[in-house]
C-alpha cells in the first residue's frame, strides 16, 4: 500500500504524508545524539527511500546529518525532495562535541547554503527555512531580500521557516514564506489553529513532533509529554493492537492541513511501524474527538492547579 500523498501548499510539491526528519542522524557530537554508524545511517536512509518517503527534512546544525546524507543517498537525489535549514552556527569545543547556536544574518544564510549543498551533494534545496528565529518579525524582515536573492540562484526553490506562537501569525501575514514547519500532536495541541491559517494563506505544512517524541515509553519522549498522556488517561482510550505512538501519530495525520510530519528513527523497525501506521490513515472521528476532549481537560485542571 502507497503512502498517502499531500500537495505542500503554494509549493506545489506532491509530499508523502510522512515524511523523514534527520535529526536522528546527528550523532553524539550535537545535543547527545547517539552513537550511529555509517552502516547504520546507509541503511535508514536507504529504507525510507525504498518505503516511497519521499520529503527528508535536516539542518547544517544537525550533526552528520548532512554529510550522511551525501554519502548514502545523493545518487537518489531525484527520488526526494530536501527540506534543510539557515540560521545554524555549529562550533566545536573539544574533538568530540559542538556548540549549536542560532545567528540570524545575511553572512551566516550564504554560508549555510553553501555548505549544505557541498555536504549533500545536490546542487539545490526544494525547501531552505529560518530555523526557528527567536526574533520578532521585524528583525526578520531585513533578511528577506537575501533568502530571495539565493532562491532566484537556484540553488533554493521554495522559502520556509519553522517557527512557533506568538509570532507565526505576524510570520504568515509577511506572506513570503512558502512553507511553515510546527511542532503539532494531541500532546502538544496548541498550534493547531496557527496550523489552519497557515495553510489557509496557500502555506504547505511541514508537522514536527508529530508522533509526541515516541509517546510514553520511548526515551525520546520528555516528561511533559508522558505526564499529559498520564493525566489524560489516554491509554482507556486505546484501541486493541495499537500502540499509544502509533495513536499518536495518526491523530496527527487527521489534521486536514498536515501535508507532510516528518518523524526521526535510527531503527528500521520503527520506520516499518510508523509507515504502517500513516498507511492507515487519520483516526475514526469519534476516537479523534475523545482524544481532543481528554486532552483538553487535562490541560485545564493542570493549569487550575498551577493557579491553586
Amino acid at each position: 500500500m502507497a503512502l498517502p500523498k499531500r500537495k505542500l501548499g503554494k509549493t506545489g510539491l506532491r509530499v508523502t504524508q510522512l515524511g523523514f526528519g534527520a535529526m536522528e542522524l546527528r550523532s553524539p557530537q550535537v545535543w547527545n545524539g547517539r552513537a550511529i554508524t555509517d552502516a547504520e545511517a546507509d541503511a535508514i536512509l536507504n529504507a525510507v527511500l525504498d518505503s516511497g518517503i519521499n520529503f527528508i527534512d535536516v539542518a547544517g546544525c544537525y550533526g552528520v546529518a548532512e554529510e550522511s546524507i551525501g554519502k548514502f543517498i545523493s545518487s537518489r537525489r531525484k527520488e526526494f525532495y530536501l527540506a534543510t535549514k539557515c540560521g545554524c552556527v555549529v562550533t566545536p569545543v573539544s574533538r568530540d562535541k559542538c556548540d549549536v547556536t542560532h545567528v540570524h544574518d545575511r553572512d551566516t544564510y550564504l554560508r549555510n547554503i553553501d555548505e549544505s549543498l557541498q555536504r549533500m551533494k545536490t546542487d539545490h534545496v526544494d525547501v531552505w527555512q529560518l530555523h526557528n528565529p527567536l526574533m520578532t518579525p521585524d528583525g526578520v524582515r531585513p533578511l528577506l531580500e537575501t533568502l530571495l536573492s539565493v532562491k532566484a540562484s537556484g540553488r533554493v526553490k521554495h522559502i520556509g521557516i519553522s517557527t512557533t506562537i506568538p509570532y507565526i501569525d505576524d510570520f504568515i501575514a509577511m506572506g513570503v514564506f512558502d512553507t511553515f514547519q510546527i511542532p503539532y500532536s494531541c500532546l502538544q495541541p496548541e498550534h493547531h489553529d496557527a496550523i489552519t491559517r497557515a495553510a489557509a494563506s496557500g502555506a504547505g505544512i511541514i508537522i514536527r513532533g508529530g508522533i509526541g517524541r515516541g509517546g510514553p515509553g520511548a526515551q525520546t519522549a520528555s516528561k511533559t509529554v508522558v505526564d499529559l498522556y498520564a493525566a489524560a488517561r489516554l491509554d482507556e482510550v486505546l484501541p486493541a493492537g495499537m500502540t499509544a505512538s502509533d495513536m499518536i501519530l495518526r491523530y496527527t495525520l487527521s489534521h486536514p492541513d498536515c501535508h507532510t510530519t516528518i518523524i526521526g528513527t535510527l531503527n528500521p523497525a520503527h520506520l516499518k511501524q510508523n509507515i504502517a501506521a500513516a498507511q492507515r490513515g487519520g483516526l475514526d472521528r469519534g476516537l479523534y474527538d475523545e482524544i481532543t476532549l481528554r486532552v483538553r481537560t487535562a490541560i485545564q485542571r493542570q493549569a487550575d492547579a498551577m493557579k491553586g
